[in-house]
């Protein structure tokens, strides 16, 4: 709910990298489309009450449904007309060996992140852990970043990586790697004992490293108001003033 309140979808799918292009099409058509869809479901139950036909039920539901799922294919082949005029999907001729290295770099980047993933999670595999979820997560970025360049494409006003950017990721990646740390020195502050019941201890440590994520709350700018986005209204044009008749 508070990423979901913060964050900016729009900006956020527009920072995608190049080798998930379609993946960001394909949510930008879904999250367009699903208003939509429901706008038209509660348009047709409305028509329907208002002529006194019945809107509930399995007759209800096709007799509604037909419409909505007509509807939707009309506006996807009216978009997929214009995406296709706009030039969306083109691809740039990339050489094979370059599409190789770079599906050999993706496919070993995600198994080396779920090997990771499962060595942290394992009393076993804290030592290969770490370094195994390193190098996939290297080798991933280094598929994504190849797979870019067969996506030809370009940025409408671009966000600019300003400090407080920075200043924010940064807040998020050191509150995991501060209670990561924490979880491996002292397990036992984390997951209080529940037999006997007693009120578990607050650990200093770790409640002052979720305290450094309240930093984007002081570091973020304020949103603008929508007046102040809002341009301003032309001026009205001088008129002369009418002559008096003789």
């Amino acid at each position: 709910g508070a990423a979901n309140a913060l964050a900016n979808p729009t900006r956020l799918l527009k920072s995608l990298p190049g080798a998930l292009y379609e993946m960001g099409v394909a949510v930008v058509v879904a999250l367009t489309f699903a208003p939509n869809l429901i706008a038209d479901v509660q348009r047709l139950r409305a028509a329907r009450r208002l002529r006194g036909r019945p809107d509930r039920g399995v007759r209800g539901l096709l007799q509604v449904g037909l419409p909505v799922l007509e509807g939707a294919l009309e506006r996807s082949v009216s978009l997929a007309a214009a995406m296709d005029a706009r030039g969306y999907g083109r691809t740039a001729r990339v050489p094979a060996a370059v599409r190789r290295t770079t599906a050999a770099l993706t496919l070993t980047g995600l198994l080396g992140v779920c090997a990771g993933t499962y060595g942290l999670l394992t009393a076993a595999g804290g030592t290969y852990g770490v370094p195994v979820l390193l190098i996939g997560v290297a080798a991933a970025l280094a598929g994504l970043w190849l797979g870019g360049r067969r996506t030809v494409r370009t940025r409408y006003r671009p966000d600019r990586w300003d400090a407080r950017a920075w200043l924010v990721t940064a807040s998020g990646a050191a509150v995991a790697a501060l209670l990561f740390l924490a979880a491996a020195r002292d397990p036992a502050a984390l997951h209080p004992g529940v037999v006997p019941l007693v009120a578990p201890s607050l650990p200093l440590w770790p409640a002052a490293a979720v305290l450094v994520g309240l930093l984007p709350a002081f570091v973020t700018p304020a949103p603008e108001p929508a007046a102040a986005r809002a341009p301003a209204p032309a001026p009205a044009p001088a008129t002369k003033p009418a002559k008096e008749p003789s």
